[in-house]
């Protein structure tokens, strides 16, 4: 994604649309409500914050790519958890909502400090010396602040003093940020098409393998905890579905680095149809359970 409209000024603003959605839903108990989950809570920031991170790595090193941009985008992304997409995909797949709501709303907070450190230790791993400029760690903190922290404030303040309004709007914003969110990815894969091919061929297999893997670790690190079913779900979507625009802006206006953004925006695609999977088996299970129940 070149450094045009579309990076300066179109994703910044779609970003912050899009976690303006999230603070409209959001209130002060969703951080408090830790004390309610706390093992689920646990667990769950432990998968996206330590765990995540750790297996990109592991499965770049199993994956090696030809394009040293596209393993760091692949970093990028497996630094930026969760986001509003994955609450509305808990919410489909009848997972535990409100606890998907308090780890995206904790996860947001802690990803100010892990962003630059992650990005950091990827640009130095994979890229050359020379290759790369490194993230100003303090400067990168207050950018990720201003460009997440910033709007989700805004929108919980919204809410907060004027609840009818936030209600009425939850909705138009979501679908809006659901827009948004497929008009940047698209931007995204459009505007390198023309080594879209190589590059889905290099970072397609570590990013379904990262997706698929995260997903399964989420749910049977919960059931090893003995979580029930519904709070299995929303650890397994929040462990799996990451914050692609994120990544993508990271990439973009943080790196500069076009390449970079492709890897985010084939994760984002891979996600949405693991997702649909998700959704359609949990609803189907749920269907067969509640049809045996009635037979009975």
């Amino acid at each position: 994604m070149e450094s045009t409209f579309l990076t300066e000024i179109f994703l910044p603003i779609s970003l912050g649309i899009i976690m303006l959605g999230m603070g409209l839903s959001l209130t002060p108990a969703d951080f408090k409500r830790v004390a309610l989950y706390p093992k689920a809570t646990a667990l769950g920031i432990l998968n996206q914050i330590v765990v995540l991170p750790i297996i990109g790595f592991l499965l770049l090193l199993i994956f090696p790519m030809s394009t040293p941009e596209l393993a760091v985008g692949i970093m990028v992304l497996a630094a930026c958890p969760g986001g509003p997409t994955s609450n509305l995909i808990s919410h489909i797949s009848r997972g535990d909502t409100a606890l998907s709501i308090t780890l995206t709303a904790i996860s947001s907070v802690i990803v100010v400090i892990t962003i630059p450190l992650i990005v950091n230790f990827s640009l130095r791993y994979f890229m050359k010396q020379g290759e790369y400029i490194p993230l100003p760690v303090l400067n990168t903190m207050i950018s990720v602040v201003i460009i997440t922290l910033v709007p989700v404030a805004i929108g919980m303040i919204i809410r907060a003093k004027a609840p009818e309004f936030a209600a009425l709007m939850n909705k138009p914003v979501k679908i809006m940020s659901g827009i948004l969110l497929m008009v940047v990815i698209f931007a995204a894969v459009f505007n390198d098409r023309e080594i879209l091919a190589t590059s889905f061929k290099q970072a397609g297999p570590a990013a379904l393998a990262l997706n698929l893997t995260m997903m399964i670790i989420g749910f049977f690190s919960a059931r090893m905890f003995r979580l029930n079913m519904a709070q299995r779900i929303t650890i397994s979507i929040e462990s799996g579905i990451q914050n692609g625009t994120l990544g993508i802006a990271i990439c973009a206006t943080l790196l500069h680095n076009p390449t970079m953004t492709i890897s985010p925006a084939i994760y984002s695609l891979i996600m949405f149809m693991s997702s649909g999977v998700v959704i359609a088996w949990m609803n189907l299970g749920y269907k067969q359970k509640a049809s045996q129940q009635y037979s009975l």
